[in-house]
């Protein structure tokens, strides 16, 4: 098996050279970086990463704890997280936190255990015991999707990726009330996230912006699960004035509300608009075809990565928190007649 030393002769340089090549520890001119790739690539050397984390401190993974994997919004977080780890040569530890905090800080601290350079998270409605722990442990960390409020007098404690929630619901909700809605539903998601707490704040300045009041009753949290989502939307049509309109505000909830319409043998849109946060790529398939925000899950989960890898490389620069752009995706089941494949209006 090819060593170290056997790639430094190829290549006509040090072993000290070919290990700052493999481990990005100083510069190494062009030519020869290239000199050192070439070499290892002509002989098959492996790096023995094992070995190289005990030099460097670093082993190069980077734990991904992030909530229903299933979930096709997440599932393309994942992919944009994995490209952009492997791209950069890091390999991803990943683990499901269910949601739940108590969990969420067993698999946090296993993933930790684990000694992976630092960690990628989406956290739960109460990440108490998960700040309490990575703060004390000074874990490199990025919470991803949704946002940790701070004390409104400082910075916050971790960089952030997420998404704009607010301005794409109150888009939404403007859309619908365009379209001559006055009673305007939103199942909202799972209390104590901020993207609950955001598309609410969203749907209710888009209410404003059109003259409407805010009404609770037209409020139904369907804890971000297509079962609660089915469970709300079945409480709002259960109102003795029920909404001619509903926003969902992610795709999980839209499935359950559909189910819900379906069970009533309501049609979309003709009995009921809908309109809903996250698209995915069968949303265009149902009749009629969804309107939608859509995210970019790819981006966020890639832009995760490189913050993260920003702040191993910088422990001592301030937190950032970065918002991506949202697309609106114009369909038909607001009411809106069928438009040219593929329209798209960009935010």
């Amino acid at each position: 098996m090819p060593t170290m030393a056997d790639v430094a002769r190829s290549a006509g340089v040090s072993v000290a050279t070919v290990s700052h090549v493999l481990n990005d520890t100083r510069p190494v001119l062009p030519r020869t970086r290239q000199a050192v790739l070439d070499a290892i690539d002509e002989l098959g050397y492996t790096p023995n990463t094992l070995a190289r984390s005990l030099v460097t401190s670093r082993t190069r993974s980077i734990g991904l704890a992030v909530s229903a994997i299933s979930n096709p919004y997440f599932t393309e977080i994942l992919q944009g997280v994995e490209a952009a780890a492997l791209e950069h040569g890091y390999s991803l530890l990943i683990a499901d936190p269910h949601d739940d905090p108590a969990h969420e800080r067993k698999v946090v601290q296993l993933l930790h255990e684990r000694r992976v350079d630092g960690m990628i998270v989406a956290p739960s409605a109460d990440p108490r015991d998960l700040v309490s722990y990575l703060r004390r442990h000074a874990v490199p960390t990025v919470f991803l999707d949704r946002v940790v409020d701070s004390p409104a007098d400082s910075a916050p404690h971790f960089d952030q990726v997420c998404a704009d929630s607010a301005e794409p619901t109150a888009e939404l909700v403007t859309h619908l009330a365009d379209l001559g809605h006055r009673r305007i539903a939103l199942v909202a998601g799972r209390p104590g996230l901020s993207t609950t707490a955001e598309r609410i704040t969203g749907y209710r300045h888009g209410l404003a912006a059109a003259g409407f009041p805010y009404d609770q009753r037209l409020v139904a949290h369907g804890d971000s699960e297509s079962a609660g989502g089915q469970r709300a939307t079945a409480a709002l049509l259960s109102l003795a004035a029920p909404p001619t309109a509903l926003v969902t505000a992610n795709n999980a909830m839209t499935l359950g509300a559909l189910r819900a319409l379906r069970e009533r043998n309501l049609s979309v849109p003709e009995d009921i608009a809908l309109c809903c946060f996250d698209d995915f790529d069968w949303a265009d398939l149902f009749t009629p075809r969804l309107t939608a925000i859509a995210q970019p899950s790819k981006e966020i989960g890639a832009q995760a990565v490189q913050v993260l890898l920003d702040r191993l490389a910088a422990p001592d620069r301030p937190t950032t928190t970065v918002r991506l752009t949202c697309t609106f995706v114009h369909r038909t089941s607001c009411g809106c007649p069928a438009e040219p494949e593929g329209s798209a209006q960009s935010r």
